[in-house]
């Protein structure tokens, strides 16, 4: 199918129409409506979950009173059909149809679940809740408190040909400097031009294996971009049954909107309560470090992951222990500290490296920081999800010599 597309859209103004050929995208409806594993087609012989108003939060993360959606074997491949939630939200009238009508996007190219996630009674509360669409929670067969999920990122497919960058009023990195717009009394999804947000709209296109997105920059001037998708929100339950928003990370995950984390990445969770209880969503097509406006670009994706329980005493974990959320890729470590102030963020990333760096490679402390210092950068993951995350890249081909193993 072919689409028109429009450009930049500020609710409070006009849109910029700008119409570029793409090709042709057959969008990625949901594969079934209940959770189950897969018999047949592509995605034989995994197990699969949509996004529907029985298995999704919207603004909140399972708890350790959450039920089950499904629960899996250890070792298993799960398909998640996300849900974005730019193009949903109240400010952008929760409704995707008549939302993307306004970038020239056709009803058959907005997807099934979306529309019917914003179209039924589920509650949502725009100034209180979090913005995100949280799927699941899968449980593991056999997890416990005390043991450890490994997921594996296998593959993430865009859903659809576009997605949408937003800056909302006191938030970002410079509220109350943007958005440059003046909100209006009593905003809601009927009036969404009140809230005043802006919202970028952003087509994507495919190059060989390399997908890009576009940007309408006037005169008739394209930004085009390579994107990295990735799940800005993956993690475990935590050991509370109060409600959890889904905004601020934590040590066993939530929204840390690491970039790094894509295709072939691997992320370890310390397990808090029986099953697990696994989730993800908040899908990204691509992020700058720090998130600065507030959101990336955020699209919906398809996302096959691998759910692995590492016993506790039983697994040779990484860094001997996992007491907080650490991933690793093919070159790198990828430690992480969390804080509301930036700066303890940083001091908290540090003495995990300096720890995981004593325990896996049995170095001194002081010659870890020494190192960390030389060799290693820590980057902002964000800084707009109240809970600011910073995080390192450890090289592993820098400890070829050392024997893990020990």
């Amino acid at each position: 199918m072919k689409y028109r597309i429009a450009g930049v859209l500020a609710l409070c103004c006009s849109a910029i129409s700008v119409h570029a050929a793409t090709d042709d995208f057959d969008v990625l409806q949901p594969l079934a409506d209940k959770p189950q594993k897969m018999t047949s087609g592509d995605y034989a012989g995994n197990y699969y979950v949509p996004s529907t108003t029985q298995t999704v939060r919207w603004g909140y993360l399972p708890n350790k009173s959450a039920k089950p959606v499904l629960t899996v074997p250890s070792g298993s491949a799960v398909t998640f059909d996300t849900i974005s939630h730019e193009g949903i939200l109240e400010d952008q009238g929760r409704d995707p149809v008549a939302y993307f009508a306004t970038k020239d996007v056709a009803e058959e190219q907005v997807l099934d679940d979306a529309i019917a996630i914003t179209s039924s009674d589920l509650e949502h509360d725009f100034f209180n809740d979090g913005p995100h669409i949280v799927t699941g929670p899968v449980a593991i067969e056999g997890a416990e408190p005390g043991d450890v999920l490994k997921v594996e990122v296998v593959k993430l497919e865009p859903r659809v040909p576009y997605g949408v960058i937003s800056n909302r009023h006191g938030k970002g990195a410079l509220p109350g400097e943007y958005p440059k717009t003046e909100p209006k009394a009593n905003p809601s999804s009927e009036y969404p031009e009140r809230y005043a947000n802006v919202s970028t709209f952003a087509p994507i296109e495919s190059e060989g294996d390399q997908w890009y997105g576009l940007l309408d920059a006037g005169s008739d001037k394209t930004i085009r971009f390579p994107l990295h998708p990735f799940m800005g929100i993956m993690g475990v339950a935590p050991d509370t049954a109060e409600p959890v928003n889904s905004v601020p990370p934590s040590r066993i995950g939530g929204n840390a909107d690491i970039n790094d984390l894509g295709v072939g990445s691997t992320v370890y969770y310390p397990i808090e309560v029986d099953g697990g209880l696994f989730y993800t969503g908040d899908s990204h097509f691509t992020q700058g470090d720090g998130e600065v406006a507030l959101t990336a670009l955020e699209g919906s994706l398809r996302a096959t992951l691998k759910l692995t329980l590492l016993k506790s005493g039983k697994a040779n974990l990484p860094g001997k222990q996992i007491d907080k959320l650490l991933g690793e890729t093919n070159d790198y470590w990828i430690t992480v500290g969390l804080d509301e102030d930036l700066d303890l963020a940083m001091k908290d990333a540090v003495r995990e490296s300096i720890r995981f760096l004593h325990q896996q490679y049995g170095i001194d402390e002081a010659l870890a920081l020494a190192y960390l210092s030389a060799a290693t950068d820590f980057e902002v993951s964000q800084v707009v999800d109240k809970t600011k995350g910073i995080h390192a890249l450890i090289r592993k081909s820098d400890f070829e010599e050392f024997d893990t193993d020990e």
